[in-house]
C-alpha cells in the first residue's frame, strides 16, 4: 500500500483529499456518514469577522455538469466559530483548515489574529472578495491588490496561510507570484468561475445575486491547466479543486502540479465522493508502483 501522506507548510495530512470550503460546512452532518478522520482534512465553510446571513434567495442554481452559487458568505462569524465549532472538529482528528473572507484589509486580519490564538491547523485566505474600499473590486483580481492583502494578513497570521486565487483573473500565473512574493506559504486555486443563468420564461436571472460563482465536473479542465501553468511559475506548495469529482480527476490535478486536492460541489450529489477518490487514487499507485503519492506531483509530461 503506497504512503498517501502528505506535508503541506509543516503540517502532516494523512492523505492528500481536503473537503472544500464551502461544500462541507463545518463537518457535523458528513461526520454522520463517515469519521473525519478519512480525510486528510477539512476546509471550513467561509468565516467573516461578524455573523452573516448571506444574500437573497434564490442562490443556486443547477446547470449541465455543474452549479452556479451565490450563497453570500451566510456563516455565525468567527467567534461563533472558535467557541462552537472548532474544538469539536479539532476532535475529529484531521487537518483543520480556517477560510476566511473580508470586505476590508483590516477584516482580514483581525480574523487571521483571532485564528492565529486558536487551534486550527492552517488559515486560508478567500480573496474573491470585494475590497469595500476600493469600489467593490475584488482583492484577487490584480497583482498588487493580491501582494497588499496578502502581506497585511501576514503581519497577523502564525499559522501557516494559504492563499486561494481567483480564476477571474487574466493572468493566474502572475497573481500567484505576487501571493508567494507577499509571504504566502502556500497556494489553493481554483476558486469558481463567474457565470449567469437566466430564466426565460421571466427574463430574469436565476440567481437574485444576478450573476454567481460556476463549480463542478464543467470547470475541471480549466482549474487543471491553471494548476500547471501556477506550478511551473511559484516554488510553494500548491492545494488543487476545481471539478474534482473521480479518483481519475485526483490523479490528473496531482500530475499538473498540486500536492494536495480540494473536493467540493461533488459532495452534493455524492457525500461519499472523497472516500470513494482516496481509495482510488490509492489503488492506481499500487498498481503504478508509485511508493508514495508525492511522486505524482508535477509528472505531466508537456509536449
Amino acid at each position: 500500500m503506497a504512503d498517501l501522506s502528505v506535508n503541506i507548510c509543516g503540517v502532516n495530512f494523512k492523505n492528500p483529499i481536503i473537503a472544500a470550503s464551502g461544500t462541507f460546512g463545518f463537518g457535523r452532518e458528513f461526520s454522520e456518514l463517515y469519521p473525519l478522520s478519512n480525510l486528510g482534512g477539512v476546509s471550513s465553510k467561509g468565516i467573516t469577522l461578524e455573523p452573516r446571513d448571506g444574500n437573497p434567495t434564490p442562490r443556486i442554481a443547477e446547470c449541465e455538469s455543474g452549479i452556479l452559487n451565490a450563497v453570500g458568505l451566510q456563516n455565525p462569524g468567527v467567534d461563533h466559530f472558535i467557541e462552537y465549532d472548532l474544538d469539536w472538529l479539532k476532535a475529529q482528528d484531521t487537518v483543520v483548515i480556517a477560510n476566511i473572507a473580508g470586505n476590508t484589509a483590516e477584516d482580514y486580519c483581525a480574523m487571521a489574529e483571532k485564528l492565529s490564538a486558536s487551534s486550527v491547523d492552517m488559515i486560508e485566505l478567500n480573496i474573491s472578495c470585494p475590497n469595500v474600499k476600493c469600489g467593490g473590486v475584488q482583492f484577487g483580481t490584480q497583482p498588487d491588490s493580491v501582494a497588499s492583502i496578502t502581506s497585511e494578513v501576514k503581519k497577523y497570521c502564525k499559522k501557516p496561510l494559504i492563499v486561494k486565487l481567483s480564476p477571474n483573473v487574466t493572468d493566474i500565473a502572475e497573481i500567484a507570484r505576487a501571493a508567494e512574493s507577499a509571504g504566502a506559504d502556500a497556494i489553493s486555486m481554483i476558486n469558481t468561475l463567474t457565470g449567469m443563468r437566466i430564466d426565460i420564461n421571466t427574463a430574469r436571472p436565476i440567481i437574485h445575486n444576478n450573476t454567481g460563482g460556476m463549480s463542478g465536473p464543467a470547470v475541471f479542465p480549466v482549474a487543471v491547466r491553471m494548476v500547471w501553468q501556477v506550478s511551473n511559475a511559484v516554488k510553494i506548495p500548491i492545494i488543487g479543486m476545481g471539478g474534482i469529482s473521480k479518483w481519475q480527476d485526483a490523479v490528473e490535478m496531482l500530475m499538473a502540479g498540486a500536492s494536495a486536492l480540494q473536493v467540493g460541489t461533488v459532495l452534493f450529489n455524492d457525500p461519499y465522493a472523497p472516500i470513494k477518490i482516496n481509495s482510488g487514487l490509492n489503488k492506481y499507485l499500487d498498481e503504478h508502483g508509485y511508493n508514495s503519492v508525492k511522486e505524482l506531483t508535477g509528472t505531466v509530461k508537456p509536449y
